[in-house]
């Protein structure tokens, strides 16, 4: 591994809980092998690009890691229904690309959850903010793009490691929002990381009062890591 700076920054207001402060580390990294990048996940950090972070909240530790044990999980009826209801999408999976039509989705996406959800508003991002943020990593990383016929209508980007299928990052055409895409793309992963014969599957950030987080505890069992050790999550009550 290569890296190139560490930068811890300033407390600021929370992008999930409202009446809270957080605090992020960050990396950058020139080079970084898979290997190197999944022991540095088990222990808390994801990575934007050539960007790792982490939180290090001085006051708060909501922001947990969570990952599902693949060959354990079943799903609950609300997910048997999203897969069954989506099985006429087609799942294209590739290199990271940068064109319009993929920029146009994520700022249609990122416009609709600041409207309807209260998310802070995003500009859209031009196209080499979003190639650093998705199409330059420093090791291999998959393109999944899901088609209703000929149109994209969802794109996730994830990590393929040595143990584990790591999802960063999904975004949706909100137009298609009734048909729990959020949901199918967790389950998609799930169904690959099994077919490759992947213990786990890796989901980013839990936070438990977020809603928009929330449904990341729905997949059972979960594991979290909780003081440095990973545990099962309860059942969200």
């Amino acid at each position: 591994m290569i890296s190139l700076a560490t930068y811890l920054a300033p407390l600021s207001p929370c992008g999930y809980l409202p009446d809270r402060d957080w605090q992020l580390e960050y990396e950058v990294v020139a080079e970084m092998t898979a290997e190197e990048y999944e022991e540095r996940m088990k222990s808390g950090w994801r990575h934007f690009g050539h960007w790792l972070f982490h939180p290090k909240c001085p006051h708060c530790s909501e922001c947990v890691s969570i990952r599902i044990p693949v060959a354990d999980f079943q799903p609950n009826r609300s997910q048997r229904r999203a897969w069954k209801d989506n099985t006429d999408i087609r799942l294209e999976i590739g290199e990271p690309q940068v064109s319009q039509d993929r920029i146009d989705l994520h700022a249609k996406y990122h416009e609709f959850q600041s409207d309807f959800k209260g998310w802070p508003f995003e500009g859209a991002k031009d196209r080499d903010e979003y190639m650093t943020s998705f199409a330059l990593n420093p090791f291999p990383v998959e393109e999944w793009r899901y088609f209703l016929g000929e149109r994209c209508i969802g794109i996730g980007y994830n990590d393929l490691l040595e143990e584990s299928l790591s999802m960063i990052y999904f975004f949706y055409d909100p137009e298609f929002r009734d048909r729990s895409l959020g949901t199918f793309n967790v389950l998609s992963g799930i169904a690959r990381a099994r077919e490759l014969n992947l213990p786990y599957l890796y989901l980013g950030y839990y936070v438990q009062g977020c809603a928009s987080l929330s449904y990341k505890n729905n997949f059972k069992p979960s594991e979290g890591l909780i003081q440095g050790d990973w545990i099962p999550l309860a059942k969200p009550s």
